[in-house]
């Protein structure tokens, strides 16, 4: 029997699939700056052709982009799906923002099943501390604040995940899930009551992915979002009648 050769896989192949695991599993971030090469070599104990070899084939995929004298950067637009006019598209729609609301209940849901069955100790610490700046910027009544915290929330929550299709998705839709929390948070703020109670939940469902519990965190996260759609149904509902109103008055002032 003839056997065959058996090739060891070149020291560029191992460090360009080791920098790709990073990527794929989030540890590096779209923009985020790799070490320089010497600092790599070190970290691997290469050699920098070797290093150099597996950053090259890696900005052939566009996976890295090197700037002339400023390093390599994991490319920033990673994990753009939407184009910019599609993206204002989606954001500017009423009925499209409830269709994403809708989404949300899917993404966020099997995110928080998970965060709490696969979680680490070093997750629900991140989480934690997010939570922790959605409180601060409730106090500070400072609402963009408060979405951009919210946001760190689910991102920190599909990291805990250990899905890596569903981080990359939840990164991808990052911009328009964002502008869908911030139109949210902008009318929910309307009603004191509705903020606190709002706040209320969100809390659950990180107190529930704490204690481990995946179905605990799989329904607060979904009446979390249940309530916020009949929330904003109600106002909306406000809001036209107030207009309508107005109308009558404007009418009636004229004639």
């Amino acid at each position: 029997m003839a056997y065959q050769r058996i090739r060891q896989p070149k020291l560029s192949d191992v460090i360009e699939q080791e920098i790709e695991r990073l990527i794929l599993e989030g540890t590096l971030s779209p923009g985020q700056q790799l070490p320089p090469e010497r600092e790599l070599a070190k970290q691997f104990d290469v050699s920098r052709p070797s290093i150099r070899e597996a950053i090259q084939r890696l900005e052939a995929k566009r996976l890295l982009t090197r700037k002339q004298g400023g390093g390599t950067f994991v490319t920033d637009t990673l994990w753009t799906s939407f184009s910019d006019p599609l993206l204002e598209l989606l954001s500017t729609h009423s009925e499209t923002q409830l269709d994403l609301l809708e989404s949300r209940h899917a993404m966020e849901g099997i995110s928080a099943y998970f965060a709490a069955l696969r979680g680490t100790e070093e997750d629900f610490e991140r989480i934690s501390q997010c939570q922790k700046e959605v409180e601060k910027a409730i106090e500070n009544k400072d609402v963009a604040q408060e979405s951009s915290a919210v946001m760190a929330v689910l991102i920190a929550i599909s990291e805990a995940a250990h899905n890596v299709v569903l981080l990359h998705i939840v990164r991808s839709l990052a911009p328009l899930l964002q502008q869908n929390v911030l139109q949210n948070l902008e009318l929910l703020h309307r009603r004191d009551e509705v903020v606190e109670k709002v706040s209320h939940h969100r809390a659950n469902i990180v107190q529930a992915i704490l204690e481990r519990e995946p179905e605990k965190a799989r329904k607060a996260s979904h009446a979390h979002l249940a309530y916020i759609e009949e929330t904003l149904l109600d106002l909306t509902r406000e809001e036209s009648r107030r207009e309508r109103s107005l109308r009558r008055i404007q009418q009636a002032n004229e004639s």
